[in-house]
């Protein structure tokens, strides 16, 4: 069974979980901030008082920052220090500093943890011979982000013991 301790093995599973998260992030949106006073940003003039929404959505598919944005492409990650942590701001799904997602860690050792588990422990097929690109990967947008259809795959469990 996969444990915590072998992390710093998966760097492939980091850069999945990585580009998922550029791709699919699980809020399209950051949490509503106020500005505390009149400033100017990239030179646009911000009032005080103004609410302003992070769009991480729109961060994770700019084709300014991102080769082929629309693609997964998990080795983009390769050889890279941009963290999840919201340290680099071409990826920010968990938000950024002070206000930033308190259960980060938490959170991304148990999705480590588990996809890693499914990886090893089951084969996985598409069911009645479809083909990867024929999966349906729309978006339903809402509060979070979800897909618009659910994904059908077929696990088939590999570690028997005897």
């Amino acid at each position: 069974m996969v444990e915590e301790l072998d992390f710093e093995n998966l760097q492939y599973l980091d850069m999945v979980i990585k580009e998922s998260c550029r791709l699919h992030p699980v809020a399209p949106l950051l949490i509503p901030h106020e500005s505390i006073e009149d400033c100017v940003i990239d030179g646009f003039h911000i009032p005080k008082g103004s609410r302003l929404l992070v769009n991480v959505w729109a961060i994770g598919r700019d084709s300014d920052t991102w080769l082929e944005p629309e693609k997964f492409k998990p080795e983009r990650f390769q050889g890279s220090n941009i963290d999840l942590g919201g340290q680099n701001f071409q990826l920010l799904p968990f938000g950024s500093g002070r206000r930033s997602c308190p259960g980060l860690q938490l959170g991304l050792t148990i999705v480590r943890l588990v996809v890693a588990q499914l990886i090893h422990c089951f084969d996985w097929e598409l069911p009645n011979g479809m083909l990867p690109e024929h999966i349906d990967m729309t978006e339903k947008f809402g509060l979070v982000t979800a897909r618009a259809q659910h994904l059908m795959a077929i696990p088939t469990y590999r570690l028997h013991m005897k």
